[in-house]
Formats: C-alpha cells, sequence, structure tokens
C-alpha cells in the first residue's frame, strides 16, 4: 500500500519556532490548489500500489475551503486508486475550528483530524506565537469531538520556563479531553527562526535538553498508565487509533508528496519539490515538476532503515538486514550494536533489536552511530 501526502503552504502568521515552508499571504491559494491537482494528475503512474491513507499537512490544511478540498479529492479519486476505507486526516489550528467549518468538513472525505494544540496554557502559546488561545486549544477539541472520532492533538515540550508541573498538566487536560491519539515533540531551536533570533539575543531562556528528556521521561510513563502505545518515538496511539501516516512513514511504505517543498519516497528515489510558491505554480501550469532527485545506494537504505527501524515499537530485524543488504551489513550491525547492548540502551530478542526505556530518548543519536559510511 501507499500514501499520499498534500502540502498547504499558508499560515494566517508565522510559529516562532518553525521552519517549514509556508506564506501568509492567501492570494495565490487558488492557484495553487489547481497546480496541486495538476501535479496529483502529472505523476499518477508514480505509486506502485493502491492509496490507503492520504494526508493534508502545512503548513494549515484548514485553511482550505470545501470548494478547494473537493477538487482535491475528485482529482485524486479520478486519477489513483484508493482502497475502499483510507485514512484522511486533515491538520488543523484550534482557531480555525467553528461548528460551521467543521460541518462543512464532516461532508467531506476527511475522517480523521491532526489538531496543532502545542499547549493548553496561554503564556506557553504567546511564546511560540501561535494564533489561537489556550480556551480555543479546549475549546476546538470539545467541539470536534462531535462530528470526528479520529483525532490527534500536538503537544510540545522542552518549552522554556515550562516547568514538570505544568507539563503535567498539559497531559493530564488530553487526557480529560479523552483523546485517542497523541504526537508529541521537543521544542528544537532551529536556524534562521525567530527562536533562534531571541534566544540569540537572551529575550527567551535557552532550550534545556535535561528539561526536555524530563518531560519526555514524564510524557512516556503518562501515556503508559493511561493505555496509549509509544508505537513511534514521537507518537502514542490507543489501540486502533495508530495514524497510518505516521506508521507508513516510520515502517517504509512508499509515499508521493504533492506541493511546493514536498517529498517523496518511492521505490529507491526519493524527491523534493522547490520550495517557492510562484516558481512552483509556474513550473507546474507548464506540465513540469519543479523537483530534484536522487537514487539512494544500498547504503543509503540501510541507514534509513537503521533510523526510521528504532524509532518505533517493531524495531529493526536483524534478519531482514541480512536479506535486504547482504551479510556484511548484517555483520557491521552486530558488530556496532554491542557497546549499546552493555550499556543497557539496545536490545536483542531473537531477530528484533530495540532501543530499551532507557535508550529511547537516545534513539535518533544512537541509530547514527549505526550508520555505514563506507559500503556502497
Amino acid at each position: 500500500m501507499s500514501s499520499l501526502y498534500i502540502h498547504i503552504p499558508f499560515c494566517k502568521q508565522a510559529c516562532h519556532y518553525c521552519d517549514f515552508h509556508f506564506s501568509t499571504t492567501l492570494k495565490h491559494k487558488s492557484k495553487l490548489v489547481r497546480a496541486i491537482c495538476k501535479e496529483l494528475i502529472l505523476r499518477k503512474t508514480e505509486l506502485p500500489a493502491a492509496v490507503e491513507n492520504i494526508y493534508f499537512g502545512g503548513g494549515t490544511p484548514s485553511l482550505l475551503s470545501q470548494e478547494d478540498l473537493d477538487l482535491i479529492f475528485e482529482t485524486i479519486y479520478a486519477h489513483y486508486e484508493v482502497v475502499e476505507q483510507p485514512e484522511i486526516t486533515l491538520e488543523a489550528n484550534p482557531d480555525d475550528l467553528d461548528l460551521e467549518y467543521l460541518q462543512m468538513l464532516y461532508k467531506t472525505k476527511v475522517n480523521r483530524l491532526s489538531i496543532g494544540v502545542q499547549s493548553f496554557f496561554e503564556v506557553d502559546l504567546k511564546l511560540m506565537n501561535r494564533a489561537h488561545t489556550a480556551e480555543e486549544a479546549e475549546s476546538s477539541i470539545l467541539l470536534a469531538k462531535r462530528f470526528f472520532d479520529n483525532i490527534s492533538i500536538d503537544l510540545i515540550y522542552g518549552i522554556p520556563d515550562m516547568n514538570e508541573e505544568r507539563w503535567k498538566e498539559n497531559l493530564a487536560k488530553a487526557i480529560e479531553l479523552d483523546i485517542p491519539h497523541i504526537s508529541s515533540y521537543a521544542l528544537t531551536v532551529e536556524p534562521n527562526t525567530a527562536l533562534k533570533h531571541f534566544i540569540d539575543k537572551e529575550i527567551i531562556p535557552p532550550v534545556d535538553d535535561d528539561l526536555a528528556k524530563s518531560h519526555f521521561d514524564i510524557l512516556v510513563e503518562t501515556m503508559e498508565q493511561n493505555d496509549f502505545e509509544n508505537y513511534e518515538f514521537s507518537n502514542f496511539g490507543k489501540t486502533g487509533y495508530y495514524s497510518q501516516n505516521n506508521t507508513a512513514y516510520w515502517t517504509g511504505k512508499f509515499y508521493l508528496g504533492i506541493g511546493p517543498s514536498a517529498h517523496s519516497h518511492v521505490n529507491s528515489t526519493r524527491s523534493w519539490n522547490i520550495n517557492n510558491n510562484p516558481k512552483y505554480i509556474k513550473a507546474i501550469i507548464a506540465g513540469e515538476l519543479p523537483a530534484e532527485r536522487e537514487e539512494l545506494s544500498l547504503t543509503d537504505r540501510y541507514n534509513e532503515y537503521i533510523m526510521t527501524g528504532l524509532r518505533t515499537k517493531w524495531g529493526v530485524n536483524v534478519k531482514a538486514v541480512e536479506t535486504e543488504f547482504g551479510l556484511n551489513y548484517a555483520a557491521y550491525l552486530m558488530d556496532q550494536i554491542q557497546d549499546y547492548q552493555k550499556q543497557g540502551l539496545l536490545a536483542l530478542n531473537g531477530d528484533m533489536l530495540n532501543v530499551t526505556a532507557e535508550g529511547k530518548f537516545l534513539s535518533d543519536g544512537i541509530a547514527s552511530e549505526l550508520f555505514m559510511l563506507n559500503l556502497k
């Protein structure tokens, strides 16, 4: 099975921490939606299997109108094979989810919402320059639950001056609201963001890695106590509510990314679209795909398998490494993991290699140390 990702590069305002591609002007929105539809048609033969999930990410997809969504869905269903009951997720900001907009969404093919809450506290939202208020964060969820059962929210931890108690209260509020899926990320300081500028100017305290680790430990413990499974490092779902989009990505299924800056991975090819809205529109109108492509070597694919596998509850299958990549890779992996096993950060059970509870917060760093650098 395959996935479709649709990137909607518009936002009402810029969050201080965000380095994704977006524009705060909507004047080209209609043109861009039409270009997205044309790109879908131009690339309709690329996916090797039926589409099982469609994900509208951004940016802010909840800025799309019913006309926009209907046009995109009509294009997808006219040119792609889609399974009978696909998971179709739309990312939404709380301030967009009023009764009228939710009633409209309910009439479309969207069947899952991912709400960008980030925090239930005003002080955190102001620091991050979010467009919604703490009151809207809660009220949007209560309203959304009248129309959708499958709802996820995003929460950010490691925010400067957020103590453990406030983080626990954030999690308690999410549990009280009975949300079946939570995606939670550490606040990171990206270059060329307002957050980086404010920290450099000492307007905002720097991000504290020890605080983020403490918040993560609280997150994992709290989620486990409330019947959530940490199926991927940043994602927690109750039974039957894992994100199909997230699961597809972290288990290596193929996906096609449509829209400015969207990434794709099909077979051994990775590609990414230009991150400029006017240039993207111009190229697509001319029937050209404004994308760069690279062929992944065997080593590239091995490294990616290690990185994604160790972030999930399923881990890395050592036997599959031998079968897919060869004896040299399997032997290299077995040699590299020994120190981490001794430190209690990795565990090998039969053919399955997983990070331990102690190693979970370090999983990306551990994976990078296991990368093969010299075989092609």
